[in-house]
């Protein structure tokens, strides 16, 4: 399942060139991720509640066009992979039609300590369910 969440550029957000900060778009995934989250069920405070994390241990992003402030730009994103230990999600962001950067997070499934764990079968199984592959 792919979702599109809406982003209003803030001037906080925009470096002296008037462009959005690269460091900008980071927050804007995690807003996505954790609404693609709620969306299918599984709000993250929740499975925080049951003692899993799903810290950041790669990011990548590619960017295409810059946004500025004010506009109006969607962060579409989608689960591309899941496994008893990791989970990988895939980001497009877009203003309109046009792609403005794309991009993915990898996630360690670990305790609330930190250390790496293997995810619950039912949450497994439940993401399971909503991968999908990139296009």
């Amino acid at each position: 399942m792919r979702i599109r969440h809406p982003i209003t550029v803030r001037y906080a957000e925009t470096d002296a060139m008037g462009v959005v900060h690269h460091s900008s778009y980071v927050p804007w995934l995690e807003a996505a991720r954790v609404e693609w989250l709620e969306r299918i069920g599984q709000p993250y405070p929740e499975i925080e509640r049951r003692g899993i994390a799903y810290p950041v241990v790669e990011l990548g992003l590619t960017y295409r066009s810059p946004a500025r402030f004010g506009d109006k730009v969607e962060v579409e994103v989608w689960l591309a992979e899941v496994t008893a230990r990791t989970v990988r999600y895939q980001y497009r962001i877009w203003r309109g039609e046009q792609l403005l950067a794309e991009g993915f997070t990898r996630h360690l499934v670990s305790d609330s300590s930190g250390k790496a764990v293997r995810m619950p079968t039912d949450l497994l199984s439940k993401l399971s369910e909503y991968r999908e592959l990139s296009s």
